[in-house]
């Protein structure tokens, strides 16, 4: 007994685990969320649907239009943006633009991730929207086709203004949206660069997000301060194959605020894990071809199947059910063909979309009549 007993304090000594009741949680901060940001499913919650001031964190629906039109290609990295008057006279956080100041997207994109720079965020507001109001009016469209109800911009920067304000919720599913475009991570993950690279104005950025040095997994994503918002911070992290996003919103010391995130995502980690039941390039069946140039193909899901669980629930069998639409030809690699169910028991925990791995082109006329005729002769040997 005595042998377990120092077996069982060496092992918590030598491998502490932060765990956190759901009560300690966010004791100082109005609101907040903590998702996992493939399911979307909440976690944890305090006022997520209260609407509040969020500052910066108004940028992370910038930086989707930003990056759909770099998508897109109506706009490029390398792409030269000539500062305007307005934009360069923006206050609160900046990067110094000077009017009539040229800047690349890249070292534009750079200044709004890593130092939450105004300037620059009015700089390429311009360039897409054609002013800064329109894509304000661009920036809560998104919000409308992304099905948020809790927010409203009067500004692309997140400064204090009347009638300007999110949720705590609402800012979790632009995280998880903004997730979608994997290149912002080659931004938020870095703690420190530098824009006007070989010129006399060289300019050292340091991550306002001190969590993507000192958490582990941490790689993005958005912090933000005002006075009427106090500090707030969107941080996502991934650890086993599991990625979470938390909302931390309306703190009053900065400090503070990156100690009860960290804690929110201790708390994820530490009770939950997810399950992958089939990966995206994995072939879940084949299906038969009539009439086409190939007799069967095989098809996957169009993302990894991954199943959430607490991990004091024993992993279960998951089973896959498939469910095909009408099959019409031609059929190009990656249509969606039906979808596949994810049972737990009788329980569906999950679907997606069962995409075609090859493509099949119909049948000539000559070689659909000769396999007509073999099906006839084939059928009358019977």
């Amino acid at each position: 007994m005595k042998k377990l007993l120092i077996i069982i304090m060496l092992i918590v000594f030598l491998f502490p685990m932060n765990i956190y009741a759901e009560e300690d949680l966010l004791k100082n901060a109005k609101s907040g969320l903590l998702i996992e940001a493939t399911t979307g499913e909440i976690l944890y919650e305090k006022n997520m649907d209260e609407k509040v001031a969020v500052a910066s964190m108004t940028k992370m629906v910038a930086q989707i239009i930003i990056l759909e039109n770099i998508e897109n290609g109506t706009l490029t990295w390398d792409e030269k943006i000539k500062v305007s008057n307005n934009a360069a006279g923006m206050g609160g956080s900046q990067i110094w633009l000077q009017p009539g100041e040229e800047m690349t997207v890249r070292d534009l994109m750079k200044g709004i991730t890593m130092a939450s720079a105004n300037d620059a965020t009015v700089a390429l507001a311009e360039r897409i929207g054609g002013t800064e109001q329109n894509f304000v009016t661009m920036m809560n469209e998104k919000v409308k086709e992304l099905g948020l109800k809790n927010t409203h911009f009067v500004n692309p920067t997140g400064l204090d203004e009347d009638n300007h304000y999110s949720s705590a919720y609402d800012m979790g599913m632009i995280a998880k949206e903004l997730l979608t475009h994997e290149e912002i991570l080659e931004f938020s993950s870095v703690y420190e660069d530098y824009i006007r690279q070989d010129t006399p104005n060289k300019f050292w950025l340091v991550n306002t997000n001190k969590l993507i040095r000192f958490y582990e997994g941490a790689d993005g994503l958005k912090t933000g301060f005002t006075d009427n918002a106090g500090y707030c911070m969107a941080v996502t992290a991934k650890r086993d194959g599991m990625r979470l996003i938390a909302i931390v919103l309306g703190e009053d010391v900065g400090k503070v605020r990156n100690e009860e995130t960290a804690e929110l995502l201790d708390y994820g980690f530490n009770m939950y894990k997810v399950d992958l039941v089939k990966s995206k390039d994995e072939v879940i069946t084949d299906i038969k071809i009539d009439k086409g140039d190939k007799d069967k193909i095989s098809v996957s899901s169009n993302e990894d199947l991954l199943v959430l669980k607490k991990k004091s629930e024993l992993s279960k069998d998951y089973d896959l059910e498939t469910k095909l639409n009408e099959i019409k030809l031609p059929i190009k690699e990656g249509d969606v063909l039906g979808k596949v169910l994810v049972k737990e028991g009788n329980k569906i925990i999950k679907e997606a979309e069962l995409v075609a791995n090859e493509s099949v082109n119909k049948l000539g006329y000559f070689k659909t009549l000769l396999e007509t005729i073999k099906d006839i002769l084939t059928g009358s040997m019977i």
